[in-house]
């Protein structure tokens, strides 16, 4: 029986929003549900995330967003992923008001987390992202 390598996220928080206790909070709870974590870090931009994404070779990426800015980030770092040719989901969590979570996935976001989302259900969450990647695990 071979081991299934632990299921690699990297958490980013961009733009100029200076909040990441949530972030961080969500980072140790993934790494205690078995996962590696990486996090960036604030203040980043949306190049410098794709470009760490690409070099940790990483299974999800999570946006933190908690200025408002959710959508056309997310736009951004899509269009920026697909040009890399990076087929890596993304994640976004934090002030991400009900109107816009449809929005979002029609974008191609994989799973929108507000901030009153579970823990254990964001973990899961990130599971069944990576178990539906075509590339499997």
């Amino acid at each position: 029986m071979t081991e299934q390598k632990p299921i690699r996220v990297l958490i980013a928080k961009p733009g100029l929003d200076g909040h990441d206790r949530g972030a961080k909070v969500v980072a140790l709870a993934l790494r205690d549900a078995g996962m590696e974590v990486i996090y960036t870090g604030l203040h980043r931009t949306v190049d410098e995330i794709v470009d760490a994404a690409i070099q940790e070779d990483v299974d999800v990426v999570g946006l933190s967003i908690l200025s408002g800015a959710h959508l056309p980030i997310s736009e951004k770092m899509l269009a920026k992923l697909k040009e890399a040719g990076c087929d890596t989901p993304v994640i976004v969590g934090g002030n991400i008001p009900q109107r816009d979570h449809d929005q979002l996935r029609a974008l191609g976001i994989a799973g929108v987390f507000a901030t009153s989302s579970d823990l254990k259900e964001i973990a899961q969450g990130v599971r069944e992202i990576v178990e539906r990647q075509p590339h499997g695990r």
